[in-house]
Parts: C-alpha cells; structure tokens; sequence
C-alpha cells in the first residue's frame, strides 16, 4: 500500500506543499495542464532553490507571463508579517499564504516508466511554464483581484474546467473550508464571503495544481507530523494577531500544533485547507520503507532554519498494522454534524434545489423523506449530513432558502469504510470502481456514475450497458493472478466528495 508522510517542521502553505508534490515525483506537465485548464491566464514557473544547504523546489505563480511574487526572498520580519486589506465586511479578507516559501524546480524525479496522468477530461490542453506561489508576501501587494472573488465564482470557475472530477471535487472542497472560516470568523454567510488573496490567480493556481499533484500521486493513506505554526504577530484587516493569524487558526482547530524555531507565520490558511482535504493520520512516521524524498521551499530564507516541508513516499513496512490504523482512521467514527426540518408548504421544485444546493456547499449526504406531519398533511423530512466545521453555514441554507422555521440539529457519529477507486479499461473506455475497504477486505464495489454516464454518451451506449461492462472488468480484474495494484485515486479524495455514500 502507497503511503505518504509530511514533514511539517517547517509548517505548511500551498507553494510549498506544490514544491513538495513536484520535488517527490508528481508530473509537471500534468500540474501545469491543470493551471493552464483553469483559463485565468496562469501558468507555472519551476526553480531550484537552496535552503539552509537543502536543495528544494520552488513553484512561482505567472499572470500573464510575469511573476506575482517578488523573484527573491523576502526579507525576514522580526515579529509580524503585514496582511492589509482595503475592503470592509461582508467582502472578509482571507489571509493568503505569508510563510515565506520559494519553490524551486528541480528535474522532475517522476518513477521510471510513469508518465503524466491525464487529469483533463478533454484533451488538447497544452501546460504553461512557470508556476509560483511565494508565500510570505506582504498583501499590500496590488494583485488584479482587489475587488475580491466570491465562492461562488471561484466553485463555478473550477467546476466548469475540464479537469477532472477528483480535482475538481478536492480544489472546491478546499475553497469552501476557507470560506467556512471566513464565515464564522465575520459570522455572514458563505455566499457573502469575497476572498482577496486567497481568491487570487496565484492562489487559485496554487490550490488546483497541489489538487492535481495529489491526484497523480495515487496515495492510498496519508499522514502527517505534527504542525509547527511558527510565532510573533500578523498584522491584518482585524487588527494585529498572534499566530496563527484568524483563518488559520479556525481551520487549525482540532489538530496538533506546536510553536517553535522562528518568529514567523508558518502554518498559512491555504496550506491547512489542502491539508484538511487530505485527512491525514496525525503523529509520529509510519513504519514504512521510503521510495522518495520531496523538499518543496518557502520564499523566506532564515538563518540556520530550513524553511521547507518534506513529503515521503513509500509502501507501508507492515501492511496488517496499516491496515488496522486505517480502521481507525479512513475507516474511524467521524464526529458529523446532522441537520433536520420537516417541511409541508414548500414546493417540491424548491426542495430539490435546496438539496443541489447543500450539497454544492459540501454537505457529505442530503436526504428527503416522505412523512406524515401534524394534522395528517404529507411533508418531506430534509436532512442534512455535514462536517461540523460546515454546520453554522448550512444551517443558514436552510433558514433562508426554505419555509421552516427552525433547523434541529445533533451531534452524531458516522463510521466509513476505507476507499479508494480501481480503473478498469472496458469497450467503452477506462472507468472507475470505488471499492469499500474495511481492514483490507473489499466489502463494496461500484461503477461511478459519473464514468458511466460520460462513457454512456460519447458512445451513444445504453447506460446500464456500460455499468455491467465496467462491474465484468472489475470481477475479471480480481481474478487474474497478475492483475495490477494500481490503487486509483487515494482514500482521502473520496472522503472529501460531497453527496456521495456517506455511509449515515
């Protein structure tokens, strides 16, 4: 099994976290279509750089052709980093990545024989050069997107890329904890939430092109150190903060953190939204043997401090231990937040729009039960299922979009199989089987849908044709003694796709 561990000494950022990526074997063409697909006229820029005697990558962020970020470090800040923004409330400031981190380009050390996976759903879709997300950066900085993105434009902008849906899903799962942040901390609503930095073309690039990383990279389970948030103060549109600065630290809580070393924000918002994304197994390394070693750079440079994060690749050393963590892990019982009304004055057409809509804003499930309420009327039980971090913006979904006058909500727990996707080639093209996994048992196997459909209509098959094509291949596949491994998409992807099993 394909395991990965992150060093976070040194914290974590998206720039980074990209560097890292690159640095541990992920393609940079297929990071660079990516950027590219996005059509907001980024494109990446790939160094190599030295920290404290490590040779690292670095990945610059290009608008247009010119850097966003300064080309060298940033000069190092006592006790504060200024994060300045000239908009008022509801248009909140979301901080975006001040760690100081170059990434620099080595050559690409991709695996023998591997070559760029397609993370296009259209081809034709040739890479820019040049990449580069220099975290630390002062956000007086006049970047062109003062007047701020708002999450829905950003969801739309990813949404109709032709990347694909794993990327997809992960780059917007990102945005929307960002938001969730953003929200609780300004207490408005996700869709008044305008991201200033965060919502920039050299962050936005940043986050998609990490999202395609990962997806490259097939991880099946993911772990982490524990997180060094650096110390001192940010300045910002809230007034002068330790760190770690608002944002970061809400999307921080419930994690192990530590301060040490500098006086420096190291742990960025962005960084600890991707990082969210992955799900991670917390704590000491794994016992696993390492195949590959990525170094991705911060843009500062301090003195005596390696201002890096470390990615190690390899396979699991006891692969029954790993599978007994992931069942305590991938597989735990999640702490999930239920929301519940009971509707019987609403329009079927409006329901269903609410239940689109929550789960567009990264519900985990949404379900409409018929029920018979008070004085025999029919009426539809709408229940929602959410990450508690999500409740407080849901809950205001709800209150606002339908005719109820009160939302229930409970705490609860949800035990999940461990998941990951197999790809099967069937007569009408490479399809994907989500298995569920409990202590490396394969309880569940299905064709996605979404494979199906689009395989369906581009060869004007019958869809349910193409489902049982892709279920032989896969039952095919399990009995050939030389069937590969390839484990597809990591586990961690798929826990984070909103509205799909979620096992409630």
């Amino acid at each position: 099994m394909r395991i990965a561990y992150l060093d976070c000494f040194a914290g974590i950022s998206g720039d980074m976290f990209l560097g890292a990526l690159l640095d541990a074997g992920a393609p940079a063409e297929a990071l660079e279509q990516a950027v590219e697909a996005l059509g907001i006229g980024a494109s990446l820029r790939i160094e190599r750089v030295d920290r404290s005697g490590i040779s690292c990558t670095r990945v610059r962020v290009l608008e247009g052709g010119r850097p966003v970020e300064p080309s060298e470090p940033l000069p190092e800040q006592a006790d504060s980093v200024a994060h300045t923004q000239p908009h008022a409330h509801p248009h909140a400031h979301s901080h975006s990545d001040t760690h100081a981190h170059d990434h620099a380009h080595a050559a690409q050390r991709t695996p023998a024989g591997d070559s760029a996976p397609d993370l296009l759903h259209a081809q034709g879709h040739s890479h820019a050069q040049g990449h580069s997300h220099a975290q630390g950066h002062s956000h007086a900085q006049g970047h062109s997107h003062a007047q701020g993105r708002s999450l829905r434009v950003i969801r739309d902008l990813i949404q109709r890329s032709p990347l694909i849906k794993p990327v997809q899903l992960r780059a917007v799962r990102a945005f929307e904890l960002l938001a969730a942040s953003e929200s609780r901390i300004h207490n408005v609503g996700l869709e008044e939430i305008h991201f200033h930095e965060v919502g920039a073309v050299d962050a936005i690039a940043d986050i998609v092109a990490c999202c395609a990383g990962i997806e490259a990279l097939q991880i099946d389970a993911w772990y982490c150190s524990e997180l060094n948030v650096g110390s001192g103060t940010v300045v910002c549109a809230h007034g002068r903060f330790p760190v770690p600065a608002p944002a970061t630290a809400d999307l921080l809580r419930g994690l192990p953190t530590y301060s040490a070393h500098v006086q420096q924000e190291l742990v960025t918002p962005t960084g600890a939204a991707l990082l969210r994304t992955l799900e991670p197994v917390f704590g000491e390394r794994p016992r696993m043997r390492v195949r590959q070693i990525g170094y991705g750079a911060g843009s500062r440079n301090p003195a005596k401090f390696p201002n890096v994060l470390r990615l190690s690749l390899g396979e699991a050393a006891e692969p029954n231990m790993l599978r007994d963590a992931t069942i305590q892990t991938a597989s735990h019982r999640a702490d999930v937040s239920v929301l519940e009304t009971a509707l019987d004055d609403l329009s079927p057409q409006i329901l269903s729009w609410v239940a689109e809509s929550a789960l567009a804003a990264g519900a985990l499930d949404v379900m409409l039960t018929p029920v018979i309420m008070k004085k025999g009327r029919p009426g539809t039980l709408l229940t929602v299922l959410c990450r508690p971090e999500q409740s407080q913006g849901l809950e205001q979904l709800l209150l606002r979009q339908t005719s109820t006058l009160g939302v229930r909500v409970r705490q609860d727990q949800r035990l999940s199989l461990d998941r990951r996707h197999i790809a099967v080639s069937t007569p009408y093209g490479e399809i994907r089987i989500k298995v569920g996994e409990q202590a490396g048992e394969e309880l569940n196997a299905a064709p996605e849908f979404e494979d199906c459909r689009a395989a369906a209509e581009r060869c004007q098959a019958p869809l349910k044709i193409v489902q049982q094509a892709a279920i032989a291949a896969y039952v095919e596949r399990m009995r050939s003694p030389q069937a590969p491994s390839d484990p597809g998409m990591t586990g961690a992807a798929n826990r984070t796709q909103p509205g799909g099993n979620s096992g409630l």
